[in-house]
């Protein structure tokens, strides 16, 4: 762990095929010391920085198997969720999260992933969470997300269970990235799902 993290440089994206990405992480019980945690927290922080686009990074992700994630939305699409009605994501630390639905609604969306990367697949999730975690500071925190904040925190919370998107995903839909932003962006889910033959909530 040290060595990964007192590392010089960036942190490296692990791909999908590497078993760290599929296996249950272990709670976070202070395995790090509260300087090593913030370097770490902070290499995180740079890395998505680094990523264009990128949304969410856990542990795994990196080559920790520890029960820690962070998300944010980018400046540029904090701007469109805003238009949109939605609330961005500021910077946040998971630490031992788990999640469960609120209500029955769920939305479909496609999904990518820095660990899969140069693909997408559309992947329902329930709209609203209930989200369980703590801080960085150890304190415990119950806090409910919707729309797209929703779909981040599953999506890196299932990192910290060894599961990937694409375990959930309507395979039908698995699109390179370049065919879901340009082809499916501007047509729609809809058309997605009739054209390649999935279904939709």
């Amino acid at each position: 762990m040290d060595q990964l993290i007192e590392k010089p440089g960036s942190l490296t994206i692990v791909q999908a095929g590497d078993p760290v990405l599929r296996q249950p992480t272990a709670s976070y019980d202070g395995q790090l010391d509260d300087n090593m945690l913030q370097q770490f927290i902070a290499k995180m922080r740079e890395a998505m920085e680094q990523i264009n686009g990128a949304v969410g990074l856990a542990a795994p992700q990196v080559g920790l198997p520890l029960r820690l994630a962070a998300l944010a939305t980018p400046a540029g699409l904090s701007q469109r969720l805003i238009e949109g009605g939605q609330q961005p994501v500021p910077f946040t630390v998971l630490i031992n999260s788990s999640y469960r639905g609120v209500g029955r609604a769920r939305a479909a969306s496609f999904e990518g992933c820095l660990s899969v990367s140069g693909w997408q697949a559309v992947v329902a999730r329930p709209d609203r969470i209930r989200l369980m975690r703590e801080d960085e500071t150890g304190r415990g925190l119950v806090e409910e997300y919707e729309g797209l904040a929703a779909r981040i925190v599953q999506h890196e919370t299932d990192h910290l269970d060894g599961v990937l998107y694409l375990d959930r995903a309507e395979v039908r839909s698995l699109s390179t990235t370049e065919q879901a932003v340009t082809r499916w962006g501007a047509t729609g889910l809809a058309d997605a799902a009739l054209e390649l033959g999935f279904s939709l909530p």
